[in-house]
């Protein structure tokens, strides 16, 4: 079992940043794979980036939609994958929600609100 706790979200104009937290409660290298999915209203969940963890330099996968400007990174903190979100845009509003994959199975964080304001 894989306990994910998220920080981070929060209200933003467009143009601004924000950076999501996604803290898990197993070693990261024991994961397969941490990342972020977004659900905005009245639209499917889709997957914004994806980091393989289990190795020290996973290639980090990303939604065409948020290319150059999202980053995701493992933290500075032991097993925590980070979501760096630069110019964000009204249509980045949604609910995100970390994902991890452990001994192939998916785990999911509670989710955490991001809004963007025009």
């Amino acid at each position: 079992q894989v306990q994910l706790v998220e920080s981070g979200g929060g209200l933003v104009q467009a143009g601004g940043s924000l950076r999501l937290s996604c803290a898990a409660s197993a070693t990261i290298l024991s994961i397969n794979s941490m990342g972020w999915y977004r659900q905005a209203p009245g639209k499917q969940r889709e997957l914004v980036a994806m980091l393989d963890t289990s190795i020290t330099s996973g290639t980090p996968m990303y939604a065409d939609s948020v290319k150059g400007r999202f980053t995701i990174s493992r933290g500075n903190a032991k097993n925590t994958v980070n979501l760096q979100m630069n110019n964000l845009k009204v249509e980045d509003t949604g609910v995100y929600e970390c994902n991890a994959v452990y001994r192939f199975k998916p785990y999911w964080g509670q989710g955490t609100q991001v809004t963007v304001s025009s």
